[in-house]
């Protein structure tokens, strides 16, 4: 008798599949017959996602989430911060507007990245309303930093191409692994703050863009998957794998760019309070930057 219900109710539920499929009651972009038709394809980016999915993706959000505040621990331990005097002359650096847009992509970078990080562990925070409430943070947040994009792009691109000071700087690791306060050859902004510029913008673009698709994802973004000569899906799969690897990247350099700001040099967190940098904070740091205004005067 039991058999007999299984096969009915099997029978019923295969027929009322294929009825969805046949009226598009449960069709949509990722589902129904477009799934049925990705499924030749799995081979095209599903075998890749699901192999960075299951195996690498956690590791390498679980090595920056930890790697970061260890190295700071110890640097903090072994160095300490740079401290300079807050008493001596004060060096103009930062619009007002500039400061605003810093801020706002701060603030953004502060929702971001520890909701982003929930979603990379979702299993591990059992899924349900607190990860759904971190999807929806991270999607709030990114129109905020998305604003702010352009404006730091034009203001300060023309100060973050590499130069000679930069090798300096990178042979020395900026003097930060040193007690010392000897000056540093860097203009206005040193290797280390231009590499998070290079990351933060294009890279901050390029992952708009594919959270874009992977929060819209149940939209029609055929359009765009036939831009790229692939199924929806497969645009799902290769903006999620884009997302996640840029989304590690971003947030070590985003801990690491917190850490330097906030801890290591002692008070600089606030030049983008007040726009004011220390007189003797430039000398040192930014010794280039500092020679060059000595020159025009204006120190």
């Amino acid at each position: 008798m039991k058999k007999r219900w299984v096969v009915l109710l099997s029978t019923l539920l295969s027929m009322s599949s294929l009825y969805a499929i046949s009226v598009s009651q449960f069709d949509s972009p990722l589902y129904g017959t477009a799934m049925l038709n990705a499924i030749p394809n799995y081979h095209a980016f599903g075998e890749v996602f699901t192999l960075l999915q299951r195996e690498w993706f956690w590791k390498g959000f679980l090595i920056a989430l930890f790697l970061v505040p260890v190295a700071g621990g110890i640097h903090y331990l072994l160095i300490g911060p740079k401290v300079f005097s807050h008493h001596g002359k004060k060096i103009f650096a930062f619009s007002v507007l500039m400061r605003i847009m810093h801020n706002l992509a701060a603030l953004s970078f502060l929702v971001i990245v520890p909701t982003g990080f929930v979603m990379a562990f979702g299993d591990f925070f059992g899924g349900g309303m607190f990860v759904r409430i971190c999807k929806n943070l991270h999607g709030l947040a990114t129109p905020v930093f998305a604003i702010t994009v352009l404006p730091m792009i034009i203001a300060w691109i023309r100060d973050m191409f590499p130069n000679s000071d930069d090798v300096k700087w990178m042979m020395i690791v900026g003097g930060y692994l040193s007690k010392e306060k000897k000056p540093v050859s860097a203009g206005k902004f040193n290797a280390g703050q231009k590499a998070w510029f290079w990351i933060a913008m294009p890279g901050g673009i390029v992952m708009i863009l594919t959270g874009a698709l992977m929060f819209f994802l149940n939209k029609d973004l055929s359009p765009v998957a036939t831009m790229f000569g692939m199924s929806q899906i497969d645009l799902l799969r290769l903006s999620a794998i884009v997302h996640n690897i840029l989304g590690m990247v971003v947030a070590t350099f985003f801990m690491v760019h917190v850490y330097m700001a906030a801890i290591a040099i002692k008070g600089a967190i606030h030049s983008m309070i007040s726009g004011y940098k220390e007189e003797e904070e430039v000398a040192i740091l930014h010794s280039s930057w500092y020679k060059k205004l000595k020159e025009e005067g204006k120190v």
